[in-house]
């Protein structure tokens, strides 16, 4: 009795293979898309814990600053003319600190601010990043200022926090 052979099973499997292949490369881009999709949620998130930490950060200078220039003798007040001066008190004998450290700026990296003067004194801090924030309603009252802005060097933080609107400005270096 004679075989026969059945020519389009090769064929069949080859076939298979080949959605097999079909398969393998819809998997890989499906993964690509989806490492993607999640770099730009992890790099969103990231940023946004930028922001947050540079709102704590401006916090303490706020209220460093409001320290400092509460802790002069009455009638004295005054703003610090150096961020040192925050770190450690000149004007007492005993050292008096009102910001514990001298922090750097979550977004730049970078240990250096802008500082908003008046008549020489401190009486604010702003970044100096030119990036684009996330973040641009839903402030708390003192931050309200700071709703809508182009970008993170817009962001002032001054004691009080309505400093510029109230004064209508000072001297910005």
């Amino acid at each position: 009795m004679a075989r026969r052979i059945n020519s389009s099973r090769p064929c069949a499997k080859r076939r298979q293979r080949g959605f097999a292949y079909l398969w393998t490369l819809m998997l890989v881009a499906f993964m690509g898309v989806g490492l993607t999709i999640g770099a730009d949620l992890y790099a969103t998130a990231a940023r946004r814990d930028k922001e947050r930490e540079l709102l704590f950060i401006g916090h303490e200078f706020r209220h460093a600053l409001e320290r400092y220039y509460n802790a002069g003798a009455a009638g004295q007040n005054q703003y610090p003319l150096t961020i040192e001066d925050l770190l450690k008190d000149p004007r007492f004998a005993q050292p008096r600190r009102h910001l514990r450290r001298l922090y750097t700026d979550p977004v730049t990296g970078k240990a250096e601010w802008h500082l908003e003067r008046q008549q020489g004194r401190i009486v604010g801090i702003r970044s100096t990043s030119t990036q684009r924030p996330i973040k641009q309603d839903n402030f708390d009252d003192d931050d309200a200022g700071l709703a809508r802005k182009s970008r993170y060097a817009d962001w002032l933080f001054t004691y009080p926090h309505d400093l510029f609107t109230v004064s209508q400005g000072g001297d910005k270096k």
